[in-house]
Protein backbone atom coordinates (compact mmCIF):
# COMPACT_ATOMS: atom_id res chain seq x y z
CA UNK A 1 0.00 0.00 0.00
CA UNK A 2 1.49 3.35 -1.02
CA UNK A 3 1.74 6.31 1.34
CA UNK A 4 -1.23 8.03 -0.30
CA UNK A 5 -3.35 4.88 0.03
CA UNK A 6 -2.27 4.32 3.61
CA UNK A 7 -3.15 7.89 4.54
CA UNK A 8 -6.48 7.41 2.84
CA UNK A 9 -7.22 4.24 4.82
CA UNK A 10 -6.48 6.07 8.07
CA UNK A 11 -8.78 8.94 7.04
CA UNK A 12 -11.45 6.48 5.98
CA UNK A 13 -11.24 4.73 9.34
CA UNK A 14 -11.50 8.06 11.17
CA UNK A 15 -14.31 9.16 8.87
CA UNK A 16 -16.29 6.02 9.57
CA UNK A 17 -16.01 6.39 13.35
CA UNK A 18 -19.61 7.60 13.72
CA UNK A 19 -20.91 4.80 11.53
CA UNK A 20 -18.80 2.36 13.50
CA UNK A 21 -20.42 3.53 16.73
CA UNK A 22 -23.77 3.17 15.02
CA UNK A 23 -23.31 -0.38 13.71
CA UNK A 24 -20.27 -2.12 15.09
CA UNK A 25 -20.87 -1.43 18.75
CA UNK A 26 -24.30 -3.00 18.42
CA UNK A 27 -22.82 -6.03 16.69
CA UNK A 28 -20.09 -6.46 19.30
CA UNK A 29 -22.56 -6.31 22.15
CA UNK A 30 -24.79 -8.76 20.27
CA UNK A 31 -21.97 -11.26 19.86
CA UNK A 32 -20.93 -10.98 23.48
CA UNK A 33 -24.49 -10.79 24.86
CA UNK A 34 -25.88 -13.95 23.30
CA UNK A 35 -24.73 -17.39 24.33
CA UNK A 36 -26.61 -19.22 21.57
CA UNK A 37 -27.33 -18.56 17.91
CA UNK A 38 -31.12 -18.59 17.81
CA UNK A 39 -33.97 -16.74 16.10
CA UNK A 40 -33.73 -13.92 18.58
CA UNK A 41 -30.01 -13.54 17.79
CA UNK A 42 -30.76 -13.21 14.07
CA UNK A 43 -33.62 -10.77 14.64
CA UNK A 44 -31.38 -8.57 16.75
CA UNK A 45 -28.65 -8.69 14.10
CA UNK A 46 -31.14 -7.72 11.37
CA UNK A 47 -32.31 -4.78 13.43
CA UNK A 48 -28.76 -3.50 14.06
CA UNK A 49 -27.92 -3.67 10.35
CA UNK A 50 -31.14 -2.03 9.19
CA UNK A 51 -30.82 0.73 11.80
CA UNK A 52 -27.25 1.24 10.58
CA UNK A 53 -28.52 2.25 7.13
CA UNK A 54 -27.42 -1.00 5.53
CA UNK A 55 -30.97 -1.35 4.25
CA UNK A 56 -33.50 -4.16 4.30
CA UNK A 57 -32.41 -5.81 1.07
CA UNK A 58 -28.70 -6.00 1.88
CA UNK A 59 -29.44 -7.03 5.47
CA UNK A 60 -31.60 -9.97 4.39
CA UNK A 61 -28.94 -11.12 1.92
CA UNK A 62 -26.13 -10.81 4.46
CA UNK A 63 -28.09 -12.59 7.21
CA UNK A 64 -29.31 -15.44 5.01
CA UNK A 65 -25.74 -16.02 3.79
CA UNK A 66 -24.57 -16.03 7.39
CA UNK A 67 -27.28 -18.53 8.42
CA UNK A 68 -26.26 -20.89 5.61
CA UNK A 69 -22.58 -20.73 6.58
CA UNK A 70 -23.29 -21.21 10.28
CA UNK A 71 -25.36 -24.29 9.48
CA UNK A 72 -22.80 -25.64 7.05
CA UNK A 73 -19.93 -25.23 9.51
CA UNK A 74 -21.93 -26.27 12.59
CA UNK A 75 -20.98 -23.07 14.41
CA UNK A 76 -22.47 -22.76 17.89
CA UNK A 77 -20.72 -19.73 19.36
CA UNK A 78 -21.94 -16.22 18.43
CA UNK A 79 -18.36 -14.95 18.77
CA UNK A 80 -17.29 -17.14 15.83
CA UNK A 81 -19.84 -15.45 13.56
CA UNK A 82 -18.21 -12.06 13.54
CA UNK A 83 -15.54 -12.92 10.99
CA UNK A 84 -18.15 -14.61 8.80
CA UNK A 85 -20.32 -11.51 8.99
CA UNK A 86 -17.40 -9.26 8.01
CA UNK A 87 -16.56 -11.55 5.07
CA UNK A 88 -20.23 -11.57 4.04
CA UNK A 89 -20.38 -7.77 3.91
CA UNK A 90 -17.13 -7.64 1.90
CA UNK A 91 -18.53 -10.17 -0.55
CA UNK A 92 -21.70 -8.10 -0.87
CA UNK A 93 -19.67 -5.09 -1.98
CA UNK A 94 -17.13 -6.51 -4.40
CA UNK A 95 -16.81 -4.20 -7.38
CA UNK A 96 -16.17 -6.80 -10.12
CA UNK A 97 -13.18 -7.11 -12.40
CA UNK A 98 -14.55 -5.04 -15.28
CA UNK A 99 -15.45 -2.03 -13.14
CA UNK A 100 -12.57 0.14 -14.33
CA UNK A 101 -12.42 -0.91 -17.99
CA UNK A 102 -13.03 2.73 -18.93
CA UNK A 103 -9.46 3.53 -17.85
CA UNK A 104 -8.05 1.37 -20.61
CA UNK A 105 -10.51 2.29 -23.37
CA UNK A 106 -11.54 5.50 -25.10
CA UNK A 107 -14.35 6.53 -22.77
CA UNK A 108 -17.06 9.04 -22.11
CA UNK A 109 -17.90 9.43 -18.44
CA UNK A 110 -21.02 11.36 -17.59
CA UNK A 111 -21.11 12.47 -13.96
CA UNK A 112 -24.60 13.07 -12.61
CA UNK A 113 -26.28 13.84 -9.29
CA UNK A 114 -28.08 16.63 -7.45
CA UNK A 115 -26.37 19.92 -6.55
CA UNK A 116 -24.44 20.04 -3.33
CA UNK A 117 -23.21 16.45 -3.30
CA UNK A 118 -19.69 17.28 -4.51
CA UNK A 119 -20.30 16.50 -8.17
CA UNK A 120 -18.15 19.19 -9.77
CA UNK A 121 -15.37 18.54 -7.26
CA UNK A 122 -15.54 14.82 -8.05
CA UNK A 123 -15.20 15.54 -11.78
CA UNK A 124 -12.10 17.65 -11.05
CA UNK A 125 -10.55 15.01 -8.81
CA UNK A 126 -11.29 12.22 -11.27
CA UNK A 127 -9.75 14.24 -14.10
CA UNK A 128 -6.59 14.69 -12.00
CA UNK A 129 -6.39 10.98 -11.17
CA UNK A 130 -6.83 9.90 -14.79
CA UNK A 131 -4.29 12.48 -15.96
CA UNK A 132 -1.78 11.18 -13.39
CA UNK A 133 -2.32 7.70 -14.81
CA UNK A 134 -1.17 9.00 -18.18
CA UNK A 135 -4.58 9.37 -19.78
CA UNK A 136 -5.40 12.28 -22.08
CA UNK A 137 -8.45 13.90 -20.47
CA UNK A 138 -10.96 16.52 -21.57
CA UNK A 139 -13.71 17.98 -19.38
CA UNK A 140 -17.09 19.13 -20.72
CA UNK A 141 -18.66 21.76 -18.48
CA UNK A 142 -22.29 20.95 -19.23
CA UNK A 143 -23.65 22.29 -15.94
CA UNK A 144 -24.47 25.64 -17.51
CA UNK A 145 -27.29 26.43 -15.13
CA UNK A 146 -25.18 27.35 -12.14
CA UNK A 147 -22.69 30.16 -12.79
CA UNK A 148 -20.40 28.97 -10.01
CA UNK A 149 -20.18 25.46 -11.44
CA UNK A 150 -18.17 26.59 -14.47
CA UNK A 151 -15.74 28.61 -12.33
CA UNK A 152 -15.34 25.81 -9.83
CA UNK A 153 -14.70 23.29 -12.58
CA UNK A 154 -12.24 25.61 -14.31
CA UNK A 155 -10.27 25.86 -11.05
CA UNK A 156 -10.11 22.07 -10.62
CA UNK A 157 -9.17 21.66 -14.27
CA UNK A 158 -6.37 24.19 -13.85
CA UNK A 159 -5.03 22.24 -10.86
CA UNK A 160 -5.25 18.98 -12.77
CA UNK A 161 -3.87 20.63 -15.93
CA UNK A 162 -6.76 19.34 -18.03
CA UNK A 163 -8.55 21.36 -20.76
CA UNK A 164 -12.25 22.29 -20.49
CA UNK A 165 -14.88 22.77 -23.20
CA UNK A 166 -17.95 24.95 -22.55
CA UNK A 167 -18.86 26.42 -19.22
CA UNK A 168 -20.56 29.64 -20.20
CA UNK A 169 -23.68 30.31 -18.17
CA UNK A 170 -26.98 29.70 -19.94
CA UNK A 171 -25.48 27.73 -22.84
CA UNK A 172 -27.43 24.70 -24.03
CA UNK A 173 -25.90 21.69 -22.23
CA UNK A 174 -26.53 19.42 -25.22
CA UNK A 175 -24.57 21.74 -27.51
CA UNK A 176 -21.70 21.78 -24.98
CA UNK A 177 -21.66 17.97 -25.11
CA UNK A 178 -21.74 18.04 -28.92
CA UNK A 179 -18.74 20.43 -29.02
CA UNK A 180 -16.88 18.41 -26.40
CA UNK A 181 -17.38 15.13 -28.29
CA UNK A 182 -16.13 16.75 -31.51
CA UNK A 183 -13.09 18.12 -29.66
CA UNK A 184 -12.42 14.76 -27.99
CA UNK A 185 -12.43 12.98 -31.34
CA UNK A 186 -10.31 15.63 -33.04
CA UNK A 187 -7.69 15.66 -30.26
CA UNK A 188 -7.58 11.90 -29.71
CA UNK A 189 -8.70 12.21 -26.10
CA UNK A 190 -8.76 9.03 -23.97
CA UNK A 191 -11.39 10.11 -21.47
CA UNK A 192 -14.10 12.74 -21.89
CA UNK A 193 -15.57 13.70 -18.51
CA UNK A 194 -18.95 15.44 -18.61
CA UNK A 195 -20.15 17.49 -15.64
CA UNK A 196 -23.95 17.81 -15.70
CA UNK A 197 -26.50 20.03 -13.96
CA UNK A 198 -28.15 18.74 -10.82
CA UNK A 199 -31.35 20.65 -10.17
CA UNK A 200 -33.91 18.10 -9.09
CA UNK A 201 -36.74 20.52 -8.33
CA UNK A 202 -37.01 20.96 -12.05
CA UNK A 203 -36.89 17.23 -12.56
CA UNK A 204 -38.70 16.75 -15.83
CA UNK A 205 -36.45 19.19 -17.72
CA UNK A 206 -33.31 17.91 -16.08
CA UNK A 207 -34.12 14.30 -16.93
CA UNK A 208 -34.97 15.23 -20.51
CA UNK A 209 -31.66 17.09 -20.74
CA UNK A 210 -29.76 14.00 -19.57
CA UNK A 211 -31.52 11.85 -22.15
CA UNK A 212 -30.64 14.36 -24.86
CA UNK A 213 -26.96 14.42 -23.84
CA UNK A 214 -26.89 10.62 -23.83
CA UNK A 215 -28.37 10.51 -27.32
CA UNK A 216 -25.73 12.92 -28.64
CA UNK A 217 -22.90 10.81 -27.24
CA UNK A 218 -24.46 7.64 -28.67
CA UNK A 219 -24.86 9.20 -32.09
CA UNK A 220 -21.58 11.12 -32.33
CA UNK A 221 -19.27 8.77 -30.45
CA UNK A 222 -20.79 5.29 -30.88
CA UNK A 223 -17.56 3.38 -30.26
CA UNK A 224 -16.71 5.07 -26.97
CA UNK A 225 -16.96 3.06 -23.76
CA UNK A 226 -19.72 4.59 -21.66
CA UNK A 227 -19.89 5.25 -17.94
CA UNK A 228 -22.65 7.06 -16.06
CA UNK A 229 -21.39 7.71 -12.57
CA UNK A 230 -23.77 9.12 -9.98
CA UNK A 231 -22.38 11.18 -7.15
CA UNK A 232 -24.12 10.63 -3.83
CA UNK A 233 -23.52 12.31 -0.49
CA UNK A 234 -22.86 9.70 2.21
CA UNK A 235 -24.33 11.92 4.92
CA UNK A 236 -27.82 11.78 3.38
CA UNK A 237 -28.33 8.06 4.03
CA UNK A 238 -31.54 6.65 2.58
CA UNK A 239 -32.12 9.86 0.64
CA UNK A 240 -29.10 9.02 -1.49
CA UNK A 241 -30.83 5.80 -2.47
CA UNK A 242 -33.94 7.71 -3.57
CA UNK A 243 -31.81 10.03 -5.74
CA UNK A 244 -30.00 7.12 -7.34
CA UNK A 245 -33.30 5.45 -8.21
CA UNK A 246 -34.64 8.64 -9.82
CA UNK A 247 -31.55 9.17 -11.95
CA UNK A 248 -31.49 5.45 -12.75
CA UNK A 249 -34.79 5.93 -14.56
CA UNK A 250 -33.18 8.08 -17.24
CA UNK A 251 -29.55 7.03 -17.26
CA UNK A 252 -28.08 3.56 -17.17
CA UNK A 253 -26.02 3.94 -13.98
CA UNK A 254 -22.71 2.08 -14.11
CA UNK A 255 -21.18 3.21 -10.85
CA UNK A 256 -21.40 5.38 -7.77
CA UNK A 257 -19.07 8.01 -6.36
CA UNK A 258 -19.81 8.23 -2.66
CA UNK A 259 -18.64 11.52 -1.17
CA UNK A 260 -18.46 13.04 2.32
CA UNK A 261 -17.80 9.72 3.99
CA UNK A 262 -15.79 11.52 6.63
CA UNK A 263 -17.96 12.18 9.61
CA UNK A 264 -21.20 10.52 8.58
CA UNK A 265 -23.05 8.13 10.87
CA UNK A 266 -24.78 6.75 7.77
CA UNK A 267 -21.79 5.05 6.12
CA UNK A 268 -23.78 1.82 5.99
CA UNK A 269 -25.57 3.34 3.00
CA UNK A 270 -22.60 2.23 0.87
CA UNK A 271 -23.68 -1.38 1.45
CA UNK A 272 -27.38 -0.63 0.92
CA UNK A 273 -26.99 1.20 -2.40
CA UNK A 274 -24.88 -1.54 -3.89
CA UNK A 275 -27.39 -4.19 -2.88
CA UNK A 276 -30.60 -2.32 -3.74
CA UNK A 277 -29.53 -0.99 -7.12
CA UNK A 278 -26.98 -3.58 -8.18
CA UNK A 279 -24.72 -0.66 -9.05
CA UNK A 280 -21.22 -0.77 -7.57
CA UNK A 281 -19.60 1.98 -5.56
CA UNK A 282 -16.55 2.75 -7.72
CA UNK A 283 -15.04 5.72 -5.89
CA UNK A 284 -15.22 6.94 -2.34
CA UNK A 285 -14.37 10.41 -1.06
CA UNK A 286 -13.35 11.40 2.44
CA UNK A 287 -12.24 14.99 2.14
CA UNK A 288 -11.35 17.99 0.04
CA UNK A 289 -7.98 17.32 -1.58
CA UNK A 290 -7.41 15.45 -4.82
CA UNK A 291 -6.08 12.38 -2.96
CA UNK A 292 -9.28 12.14 -0.95
CA UNK A 293 -11.09 10.42 -3.79
CA UNK A 294 -9.97 6.82 -4.21
CA UNK A 295 -11.15 3.71 -5.98
CA UNK A 296 -13.53 1.80 -3.79
CA UNK A 297 -12.08 -1.33 -2.27
CA UNK A 298 -14.60 -3.47 -0.39
CA UNK A 299 -11.98 -5.13 1.83
CA UNK A 300 -10.53 -1.78 2.78
CA UNK A 301 -13.95 -0.23 3.42
CA UNK A 302 -15.24 -3.06 5.61
CA UNK A 303 -11.92 -3.30 7.46
CA UNK A 304 -12.13 0.44 8.15
CA UNK A 305 -15.75 0.09 9.24
CA UNK A 306 -15.05 -2.76 11.65
CA UNK A 307 -11.67 -1.32 12.64
CA UNK A 308 -9.88 -4.47 11.46
CA UNK A 309 -6.16 -3.87 11.21
CA UNK A 310 -5.21 -3.57 7.55
CA UNK A 311 -1.94 -5.21 6.57
CA UNK A 312 0.17 -2.95 4.47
Amino acid sequence: MGEEKKGFFTRLKEGLAKTRNNIVRGIDSLFSGFSAIDDEFYEELEEILIMGDIGVNATMEIVSRLKAQIKERHIREPQECKQLLIEGIKEQMRVGENAYDFEKKQSVIMVIGVNGVGKTTSVGKLAGKLKDDGRKVLIAAADTFRAAAGDQLAEWARRADVPVVGGSEGADPASVVFDAVSAAKARGVDVLLIDTAGRLHNKKNLMEELRKMNRIVEREFPDAHRENLIVLDGTTGQNALVQAREFGEVADLTGIILTKMDGTAKGGIAVAIQSELRVPVKYIGVGETIDDLQKFDSDEFVNALFDVRQDT
